[in-house]
């Protein structure tokens, strides 16, 4: 009996039974659920694919070794060897018909269970090999690759599996199948796993099949050239060795150069046309440098020179032949650069050569073999410099002009440019490599610049599907530390080129879209993964898928990006100082302010990278300021604040960077606590890759606190915390520079840069606005701004800036503010009120304003043609007076113009005085001509005028203005000859007002008199004389002092105020008994009202009228109403001049009236009322005048209410809704007078004057309506008909209203005739 046991695998029955010598493994397939039941622990896909039937039986052999070592108690072990055994046979034989998933799983089984059992599978494999020798080649091929990938797995290899596989590889490698050259492939891939193995044994064996002196066979070529690229495959202390085989094989080897045989058979293989010419193939690349160390160890510079001739004289179509044309050359030129240097300039003036840079059209295949002839020479120029190293420094200046003129006279497609890149690389590599670079000058580096520059700026500028950028910036970089240095100019020219050329490129998404289009699209941004094995996604497993992606883009994006950054950062370890530092970042100022968010994302992005950098090198001259710091630290400050979430978190990274270089700047040293932080913190260049080398980041990436200085609080703020903290340790002339370039954000065309602004500004003028300088500067260039900005919260901060800066720099800003306040716009009017919105400052400000207002030059001459207001000093003064003017409405200056009455009343009186005198004709006529552009406006009167009318009625002295008002004494203002005349009406008026301001006022009138301007004495004499008047000048001062002033007056040099002093000092106040000498004129001059002659009627009126204001308030006692009776006699006068003259006369008296006084003259006062009422619809306009001032004073003495509105309506509404308020005002206080006013009213309705008669008959009317039975009580038929009649008349009136009311009127009548009747 034998020994028999049974298990499953995969599905599959299997027993082992020992019989007769053999070990019988008999398998066969079993049920779905069987299978499921039984190996849950094996993959699903393997199980999938195994369900298909097998044969039977299949019987292995087992060794003798094996069968003698079954024991009963060893029968445990043996099962477990049999089971695995049996896996790895199954899995051998399932590999030639496995898809590329099954053969990557079964591949990656069979590493594994050599972990566990090596000499088990290399048995398996080496048996299977044996006793299979009728497999497919498709099979042994796969079963090559799985052998590869077990032996490279293996860190140990038993000396027999060496000699046994390598000998089945060597068998293979020249095997030719229907599988070509991926059969031999294969099986070479065997023999480079074993090297790591067997290295002497490979490497004698690749030793004598290349000096055999017949040319070797492509798989031959393939090992050299996988060990020549992948070094990794041999072991570091084998990887010289492998170096000096090479160099003794090629020495070996150079007598095959005169075979003829060996020769061709070279040249052909090089150059033969067919699919490896356009792919990475590592036999030909091992070929071309085979082929350049043979040259290179050739003694004979004839050969040299002739197989060098002969190579370039072959086609250069193909991308890898020019290439590796070059890397012949560049070998050869190792030994014999002369000769390489002349073949080089023999193939460049060649025929063939000359034609392809002249751009010929192609007519033939014939024509593509010399199309790209300059990019191999190029190439070869790069591989001369690359491999001749120290030797090199004698010819870069030839090597580069040649370069560049191969570069310019090409034709400029990709492949040019990219070989010209890949040369000048090289080039500079080799530069960099030499010891004595740093000390030799090369003359061609700005014609190299120049030739980047334009390669650059030829890039498309919507795609990035060549690395030509990151090269050309990369070369940028390593020229920097080659001499001569590139000039300031070239410099700037060059950064701004390369930043264009990067920032400027669409998003990613856009990018990645156009390399759609392309049939072999870049990687633009993520970096391919090889995975462990090899394996590749989309190539499938392959044994050296290291070698297969080398040559794909770490991501062009990416790395362009990552070259930048290295030029920024060779420019400074080139020129550590600050200066350096402001140069580079002023030219990523514009990108950092863009209004696209991506390319504010990449600039501000580089400046992280390289703050970082310097604060990690610590390589910037302590010994240098900072340039314009302020202006860097604004900007930052700004983007802090961007609607990006990544470029907030960039900025403040930055910021807390630049922070630590401040600090380390001033402090002069590192700290010790940064110190221990600096030597645990990697190079930049490690740093991980999802900050330091990310492109265009998204909205959710947010800087990690581990890449700050554990430390160090500044990376743990926020960006408001941060900029205090910064701004803090920035000096005077810093931080005015920060607030500067803030205050320039505030005109960016984008809303969030000016919103960002506004906040940055605002922030730090809250907390270092009380030592700035140029204050008033800075509050212009708000203004200037303020107009352009749209948002709301923006402009409130600019605003709430003006306000910070008040609290101590007043007199600066409104000096500032003056310069464009001629006249106030409205965001001119915000600044003022933005000045103003803290109390104390308002007081300020006006103090101030009244200043400017004071300093009031007259123009010097016509040659004052300056427009520049601080060249005219008086446009300030008018400057002042608008804005006064305005302020007085403003919300945040009341309690402030109120508090500053006395001193605004007297000076903008002075103030009208001067707009006069600039309007005066000083000069020669020719001369006043030249300076009309310089003289004030007529606005400016007008405006000064409103500016005194608008004080009197914002501050509650509404009563004063109203008696100039409705005397239309304002025009007196406007000349320079009644100007006397109106301020002593203005000063008259608040004396009979009895104004609360006027002991104020007289407080200030005193200095004022001793002013050095004549026009501020002027003004103050003209008002004293007349508040010598009122009661309240005794509470101030004496009537000595009074008497002691108005003497010295009489000495002042203008003659108005001598005379005017000598009207005071004749004032009632000072001589008693005046006021009973002129009380006994006033008979005489009454009986003077009846004369003939007009203009006397009028004169002796006028007289009377001065006699009752000299009285002052002493008044005209009993004559009073022997006056008034006179005075009304001649309200209806024929003569216009005489009723004027008797209303302003009636009206004085009034204003003389004291209330005790009332009683005798109620009477004649409401007998006044209704005539002067229907005169203010007299046809002549100087009697409506004094009828309304006579009316509104009577009024007033009458207390009626609501006199505000009642002066309103007076002054300035005619319409019947004027007509019917005043009726109501008439009516309502003065009812007992109601017979009076009603029978006043009839008599007019027989009045010449139209319009007097058309207000009786409304009068009438309005009465009639509201109070029909005591009309109809008091009319008789004579006054019905005499109304019909009127209201008849009416009803052709011209005005629809009048028209109206008349038709309602007769109507009215008639009912109230017809009830009278009944």
């Amino acid at each position: 009996m034998g020994l028999s046991e049974a298990f499953i695998l995969y599905g599959t029955v299997y027993s082992a039974e020992y019989v007769g010598g053999v070990f019988w493994i008999i398998f066969s397939h079993v049920s779905v659920s069987a299978k499921e039941s039984l190996c849950t622990k094996e993959s699903q896909d393997y199980a999938s694919w195994d369900r298909q039937s097998h044969p039977a039986t299949i019987v292995l052999c087992r060794s003798k070794s094996s069968q003698a070592s079954l024991v009963p108690k060893e029968h445990q072990m043996f099962m477990e060897e049999a089971y695995n055994s049996a896996i790895c046979f199954k899995m051998l034989r399932d590999i030639g018909t496995s898809d590329p998933l099954q053969l990557k799983y079964i591949t990656k089984k069979m590493k594994k269970m050599s972990q566990r059992s090596p000499s088990l599978v290399m048995e398996s494999i080496h048996d299977y090999f044996k006793d299979n020798p009728e497999i497919s080649n498709r099979h042994r091929f796969r079963l090559f690759q799985a052998l590869q990938a077990v032996i490279g797995a293996r860190d140990v290899l038993e000396e027999t599996w060496q000699k046994y596989f390598m000998q089945l590889a060597l068998e293979h490698m020249t095997k030719s199948t229907e599988l070509d050259d991926i059969y031999q492939d294969a099986a070479s891939n065997v023999l480079l796993a074993l090297c790591r193995h067997s290295w002497p044994a490979v490497a004698k064996h690749l030793e004598t099949e290349l000096l055999t002196g017949v040319f070797p066979h492509r798989s031959l070529l393939y090992v050299m050239g996988i060990l020549s690229s992948q070094e990794e495959l041999l072991k570091k202390e084998d990887r010289g060795s492998w170096k000096d085989l090479l160099a003794q094989i090629a020495r070996k080897s150079v007598p095959f150069l005169n075979t003829d045989v060996w020769s061709k058979e070279l040249l052909w293989t090089l150059t033969k046309s067919d699919r490896t010419q356009q792919a990475h193939t590592p036999e030909k690349d091992f070929l071309f440098n085979y082929y350049g160390l043979i040259l290179q160890a050739e003694e004979n510079t004839t050969t040299v020179r002739t197989h060098l001739k002969t190579l370039l004289e072959t086609s250069h179509q193909w991308p890898k032949q020019r290439e590796g044309i070059a890397v012949t050359v560049g070998l050869a030129a190792v030994r014999h650069l002369d000769d390489a240097w002349a073949i080089l300039e023999q193939f460049g003036r060649s025929t063939s050569v000359k034609w392809s840079l002249q751009n010929f059209s192609l007519k033939s295949l014939e024509d593509l073999r010399w199309k790209w002839a300059g990019s191999t020479i190029l190439l070869s120029y790069g591989q001369m410099a690359a491999k001749a190293k120290s030797y090199i420094l004698p010819w870069v200046d030839n090597i580069l002009s040649r370069m560049i003129f191969y570069f310019r006279f090409s034709n400029w497609d990709e492949t040019l440019k990219q070989s010209f890149l890949t040369a000048i690389t090289m080039l500079v590599g080799a530069i960099s490599r030499s010891e004595g670079a740093h000390s030799y000058e090369f003359s061609q580096t700005s014609e190299l610049l120049e030739c980047l520059m334009i390669l650059m700026e030829k890039e498309p500028q919507d795609t990035l599907f060549t690395s030509i950028r990151q090269q050309a910036i990369r070369i940028v970089a390593s020229l920097c530390a080659l001499r001569p240095p590139m000039d300031v100019d070239r410099k700037s020219r060059l950064l701004s080129i390369c930043f264009r050329s990067v920032f400027a490129l669409p998003l990613l998404d856009a990018l990645e879209k156009h390399t759609c289009l392309f049939l072999e699209p870049p990687n633009i941004q993520v970096q391919p993964a090889l995975k462990p094995g090899g394996t590749l996604s989309g190539l499938g497993p392959h044994p050296y898928g290291t070698w297969l992606t080398s040559s794909l883009p770490q991501g062009l994006y990416n790395q362009t990006m990552e070259g930048m950054d290295h030029m920024l950062q060779c420019f400074m370890m080139q020129n550590p100082t600050t200066n350096e530092l402001y140069f580079l970042l002023s030219h990523l100022y514009v990108w950092l302010a863009s209004e696209k968010a991506h390319e504010r994302q990449r600039a501000v992005h580089r400046c992280t990278i390289l703050f970082k950098f310097l604060n990690y090198k610590r390589c910037l001259d302590i010994k240098e300021p900072f340039r314009r710091m302020g202006q860097l630290v604004a900007m930052l400050g700004i983007l802090c604040q961007d609607a990006d979430r990544t470029i907030q978190c960039f900025s403040l990274e930055a910021m807390g960077h630049l922070y630590q270089l401040l600090m380390y700047h001033k402090a002069g040293e590192v700290p010790e606590v940064e110190r221990e932080t600096l030597e645990e913190l990697p190079p930049p260049d490690a740093i991980g890759t999802a900050l330091w080398s990310s492109g265009d980041q998204k909205d959710t990436l947010l800087i990690p606190q581990d890449m700050a200085s554990k430390n160090d609080s500044i990376f743990f703020m926020g960006s408001n915390q941060v900029i205090k903290e910064i701004t803090g340790h920035l000096e005077m002339a810093e931080l005015t520079d920060l607030i500067w370039t803030t205050i320039d954000g505030l005109g960016s065309t984008s809303s969030s840069w000016v919103q960002a602004s506004s906040n940055m500004l605002f922030l730090v003028i809250q907390e270092h606005g009380d030592n700035l300088a140029t204050v008033g500067k800075m509050g212009q260039a708000i203004h200037h701004h303020l107009c352009a900005i749209q948002l709301p919260q923006a402009k409130n901060n600019a605003l709430r800036v003006i306000t910070f800066l008040a609290r101590n720099h007043i007199p600066e800003l409104v000096a500032a503010f003056l310069d464009f306040s001629t006249p106030l716009d409205s965001h001119v009017f915000c600044l003022w009120k933005a000045l103003g919105a803290e109390e104390p400052a308002s007081h300020l400000i006006l103090t101030v304003l009244m200043a400017w207002l004071r300093k009031r030059p007259l123009p010097s001459g016509a040659n004052d043609s300056s427009s520049c207001p601080k060249e005219k000093p008086y446009l300030r003064s008018l400057a002042a007076m608008y804005t006064i003017h305005e302020l007085q409405f403003a919300r945040e200056f009341k309690r402030a113009v109120r508090d500053a009455f006395p001193q605004l009343f007297l000076a903008l009186l002075a103030q009208m005085h001067y707009i006069l005198e600039l309007d005066q004709p000083t000069e020669p006529e020719q001369e006043q001509k030249a300076q009309e552009a310089a003289m004030p406006s007529p606005q400016s009167c007008s405006t000064s005028l409103e500016a005194l009318k608008s004080l009197l009625s914002t501050t509650g002295h509404w009563h004063d203005f109203a008696h100039l008002e409705l005397q239309s004494a304002w025009e007196h203002f406007t000349s320079i000859n009644t100007y006397p005349q109106a301020v002593g009406l203005l000063a008259r008026a608040m004396v009979q007002n009895h104004c609360k301001q006027i002991k104020a006022v007289l407080s200030y009138l005193l200095p004022g008199l001793q002013s050095q301007q004549e026009r501020e004495r002027k003004t103050a004499i003209l008002v004293l004389i007349e508040f010598l008047y009122s009661p309240a000048l005794l509470e101030v001062i004496s009537k000595q002092t009074a008497l002691t002033v108005l003497a010295q007056s009489l000495q002042d040099t203008s003659p108005e105020i001598r005379v005017a002093s000598l009207q005071g000092l004749g004032n009632i106040l000072f001589h008693a008994e005046k006021g009973t000498l002129l009380r006994g004129q006033l008979p005489a001059f009454l009986n003077g009202f009846f004369q003939n002659n007009e203009a006397v009627v009028v004169g002796i009126m006028g007289v009377v009228s001065d006699v009752l204001h000299r009285l002052g308030t002493e008044g005209a006692g009993a004559q009073s109403l022997c006056i008034s009776i006179n005075t009304r006699y001649f309200f209806d006068d024929e003569r216009d001049n005489v009723r004027a003259a008797a209303m302003a006369l009636f009206g004085n008296l009034v204003a003389t009236i004291a209330e005790k006084e009332l009683n005798g003259l109620r009477s004649q006062v409401f007998l006044s009322m209704v005539p002067l009422l229907l005169h203010l619809k007299d046809q002549c306009p100087a009697v409506v005048t004094q009828a309304k001032f006579a009316f509104y004073r009577c009024a007033v003495l009458l207390r009626w209410q609501p006199r505000h509105t009642l002066f309103c309506t007076l002054a300035w509404e005619n319409g019947l809704s004027a007509r019917h308020f005043l009726w109501t005002c008439l009516m309502t206080h003065s009812q007992e007078e109601f017979s009076t006013h009603l029978s006043q009213a009839i008599n007019y309705l027989h009045s010449h004057h139209r319009h007097i008669k058309t207000w009786a008959a409304l009068f009438i009317g309005y009465t009639t309506c509201y109070q029909p039975e005591a009309v109809s009580q008091m009319v008789n038929d004579m006054d019905t008909r005499l109304l019909f009649s009127t209201f008849k008349d009416l009803k052709k009136d011209p005005e629809p209203g009048i028209r109206e009311f008349a038709t309602r009127q007769l109507e009215f009548l008639r009912e109230v005739s017809a009830g009278s009747e009944k």
